[in-house]
């Protein structure tokens, strides 16, 4: 959980959807589905945009680097903007954070 993990831990870490949750972009957001519970939340296209970079990515601070070339915007901006994004999604089981700085 984010709570747990430092700033730079954070950036460090991988993110990923847990296996009961799906997600599909449409033109206006990004619909995720818990499929455990039954719940659905919606994100606007940026948000869909920092899930589909979070997930591809290697680890949060790969996302933040390419979301800050994508949207021309300074990287400290998108890594703050990166990690109230994962708090949001993990408080709600949407999102998983996995250190990967112990190999």
């Amino acid at each position: 959980m984010t709570d747990e993990l430092s700033d730079k831990s954070l950036l460090a870490a991988a993110a990923r959807t847990p296996e009961h949750v799906v997600y599909r972009a449409f033109v206006t957001e990004t619909v995720l589905l818990n499929l455990e519970t039954g719940r659905y939340f919606g994100v606007n296209p940026t948000g869909g945009r920092m899930l589909e970079e979070l997930v591809n990515a290697q680890t949060v601070d790969e996302a933040a680097q390419r979301l800050s070339e994508h949207y021309g915007r300074p990287r400290s901006e998108i890594e703050d903007d990166l990690q109230t994004f994962c708090a949001d999604l993990t408080s709600r089981g949407l999102l998983e954070l996995h250190p990967r700085d112990s190999g």
